[in-house]
């Protein structure tokens, strides 16, 4: 009987948080649209996928930088605005998101403590459009903004 009701409640605790990340509408792989975004130059993410991981989510992104060469950059955390270490990306070496809403987040990326990158990300009320608009400094110390419009996959 206890054996049975350990069982039952780690299944109901599963249940629970697939649930959670479900409701998130940032969930699941994005394509970059890039007839419909307006990119500052530099790097560009042209796939974004967000999976639950445990009681976090993971961010993995794959693009390509300005010379026209893959890159691939993770991230591991929770919306919750605190700083969490990412790897491959050589501008951040920390991202932090924050669920402002059911459809919107706003990020930081920071090198050595500094943002380097912020901006928020919106998705459509039908799920199906992504749009992360965001302002930083390149490597040489330019302004930049960008808007980049991902399709649901």
């Amino acid at each position: 009987m206890k054996a049975r009701t350990i069982v039952l409640t780690f299944a109901m605790c599963f249940v629970a948080l697939t649930l959670c990340f479900a409701d998130n509408a940032n969930m699941g792989t994005w394509k970059l649209n890039e007839a419909k975004s307006k990119l500052g130059g530099g790097p560009k993410n042209t796939m974004v996928a967000y999976t639950a991981d445990g009681d976090n989510v993971k961010v993995s992104i794959d693009g390509v930088d300005a010379q026209g060469k893959p890159t691939h950059t993770e991230w591991t955390g929770k919306f919750d605005g605190k700083d969490y270490p990412v790897t491959g990306d050589a501008s951040s070496d920390s991202r932090s998101y924050k669920a402002v809403d059911d459809h919107n987040l706003s990020f930081a990326a920071k090198k050595d403590g500094k943002v380097t990158l912020a901006g928020k990300i919106s998705v459509s009320k039908d799920g199906k459009t992504r749009t992360v608009t965001a302002d930083g400094t390149d490597a040489s110390g330019k302004k930049v903004h960008s808007v980049g419009v991902y399709d649901k996959q």
